[in-house]
């Protein structure tokens, strides 16, 4: 009884993603009735008064495959119980002609025995059915398929050959939804390339590939009812459609680990690549496009809930939202391929949005004092971080490295301590004994013990702590300031 249902769940699932959502009540009643038709594969002709066939035989429908052949099929289906027009909607790879009763009903393209026969039908296929056309005692339909032209070869071509009230109504107000999620997540990316633009953060890079990525895959998911595209076009949307998800995964991956584990984002982005890359391999492109989601949020998690133990902001509602995006995407996967990711996209971006805007207004002021604070104390750094002001001494700071907008102030015994300040403004802001001897390394030469090479690289130890990278441009003027007695 369980797999029955969890076959016939299955079944739902295929064609509610291919006639989009909303289906009313009758028509769940009529989609039912239609998943027990009896398909029969025969061979075929087309005849002057219809088509002829011969040696039919069963066939299951989740078998029904025309890729690569021309296939004939047969099924005695019973009138619908209504006296409301309807039709035969067929959505798969293949171009269609179809038979109600020996009555033609239309063709999609031109289905045919070789490549060359045929001509490329659209993707969703409707085929209205005359009152006239049915009979009470029984009706005999007939489906010609071929698919010559589809480039990639699916697992499961035709995804609905079913009878429905015509015209089939239409899910406006999800439609919308998606719509206005990928307007809101486009206005995210632009908002987060202004922030980029002007502040030149890693993290608002990142956060408006994500919002841009996440908005185009909800505009290429729609192109089944705002553009009839052609079958072979149905491969491509497909193959984007996974890109575009595993790309938002490994870039989910790296926003969390740059903002909440910085030192372990290189391991984190190369297992997001490797992972999310390798479900390229799996079968389906459902299991493709919610898996790679699944990978990226699970690795984007573990650095979110580092983050929130050592208690970073932000950390515990990132964290809460990808436990939501998981519980979704394991309790139901189908409803994430289709509608939910774009929705819970657009959920986290907006609110990092503001925060950023928030932030960023904040931290200017919190800069602005900084400097104020830094001219009256000469021997002293004052510091703006997330846990108020402090004042250090410039000589017990060893060095100041780069932490996307925030600089991260390594000091004397091992602490450190994050500066709501940008590496350029505490450049120009301290004394001649500190040189920037990387793009994102500022060192204080009174603390430095020797530079040693690292095979191509170059390293400068300090007395204590991790040694810092050494870019070859800097090292000219490195090697003469250690020359120079300071």
């Amino acid at each position: 009884m369980a797999a029955h249902l969890g076959e016939r769940r299955h079944k739902l699932n295929a064609m509610w993603r291919t006639l989009l959502l909303g289906l009313l009540l009758a028509a769940f009643t009529t989609l039912a009735r239609a998943e027990e038709t009896s398909w029969r594969v025969c061979r075929g002709v087309s005849g002057s008064t219809g088509p002829v066939l011969s040696d039919c035989h069963s066939i299951r429908e989740d078998a029904i495959d025309p890729q690569g052949r021309e296939l004939w099929l047969r099924a005695t289906i019973a009138a619908p119980k209504d006296t409301g027009p309807h039709a035969l909607y067929l959505a798969g790879v293949a171009s269609s002609e179809t038979w109600l009763n020996g009555q033609r009903l239309g063709v999609n393209g031109r289905p045919g025995a070789t490549a060359r026969d045929e001509v490329p039908g659209r993707y969703l296929a409707t085929y209205p059915i005359r009152e006239t056309a049915w009979r009470t005692d029984g009706n005999t339909l007939v489906l010609r398929l071929s698919s010559f032209h589809g480039g990639l070869r699916f697992a499961r071509p035709m995804n609905a050959m079913v009878v429905l009230p015509y015209p089939y109504p239409q899910p406006i107000a999800l439609l919308a939804l998606t719509f206005v999620a990928a307007g809101t997540l486009l206005a995210a990316a632009f908002g987060f390339g202004v922030i980029h633009a002007m502040r030149r953060t890693g993290s608002s890079l990142v956060l408006a590939a994500m919002a841009g990525v996440a908005a185009l895959q909800a505009i290429v998911e729609s192109l089944r009812v705002v553009f009839p595209y052609p079958y072979p076009l149905h491969a491509w949307r497909m193959s984007a459609i996974w890109a575009l998800a595993a790309t938002f995964a490994v870039l989910l991956a790296a926003y969390a680990t740059s903002r909440f584990l910085p030192k372990a984002r290189g391991l984190v982005i190369g297992l997001a690549l490797g992972l999310v890359g390798a479900t390229a391999l799996l079968p389906g492109f459902d299991n493709k496009t919610v898996w790679a989601l699944i990978l990226g949020v699970t690795l984007a998690a573990v650095p979110a809930a580092a983050g929130a133990y050592r208690r970073i902001p932000g950390a515990r509602p990132t964290l809460a939202w990808l436990a939501l995006f998981l519980a979704v995407a394991l309790g139901f996967p189908q409803w994430l391929a289709d509608l939910s990711y774009f929705l819970l996209a657009a959920a986290l971006v907006l609110p990092l949005l503001m925060v950023e805007v928030v932030r960023l207004s904040r931290d200017d002021r919190g800069r602005e004092a900084a400097l104020t604070a830094a001219a009256s104390q000469p021997d002293r750094l004052t510091v703006a971080s997330a846990r108020g002001v402090e004042l250090v001494p410039i000589a017990d700071i060893l060095a100041v490295v780069g932490a996307d907008d925030y600089a991260e102030l390594r000091l004397a015994g091992g602490r450190s301590l994050l500066h709501a300040a940008r590496l350029d403004a505490l450049a120009a802001q301290l004394p001649a004994s500190f040189l920037r001897v990387h793009r994102s390394v500022i060192a204080n030469l009174s603390h430095v013990q020797r530079l040693e090479r690292d095979g191509d690289r170059w390293r400068l130890h300090l007395v204590e702590g991790a040694p810092l990278p050494v870019s070859r441009s800097r090292q000219p003027a490195l090697r003469e300031a250690l020359d120079t007695p300071l």
